[in-house]
């Protein structure tokens, strides 16, 4: 995981939302393929946005609660977070212009 990702679990979730306004969540499992091929994706647009807002990832399989917290039904889901509440999900596996143009309406 890069440097600048915020891993987030049950116990950082609300320290981490705090902290960071616009927040923006990788949810994945490490056996999901489609998980594999969004992660260095989603690390390129974190590294290219970090000014603009934070980025973490959550671990489904780690973190069950926060799996259910989001109601997240299918893996990969990025969540877009502002100020504590989900403005925008996008399910499945997506180009790294269709989160660009999400985080954009975001901010």
């Amino acid at each position: 995981m890069s440097r600048s990702l915020i891993e987030i679990n049950q116990s950082n979730l609300e320290a981490v939302m705090k902290q960071n306004p616009q927040l923006v969540v990788d949810c994945w499992a490490a056996w999901c393929g489609p998980c594999r091929q969004m992660s260095p994706l989603f690390d390129k647009v974190a590294e290219e946005n970090h000014e603009r807002a934070a980025f973490g990832k959550i671990d489904c399989d780690k973190n069950p609660e926060l799996v259910k917290k989001f109601k997240i039904l299918a893996i990969p889901t990025l969540l877009f977070i502002k100020e504590g509440e989900v403005k925008e999900t996008i399910v499945g596996l997506v180009t790294k212009e269709e989160i660009e143009s999400v985080l954009r309406k975001m901010l």
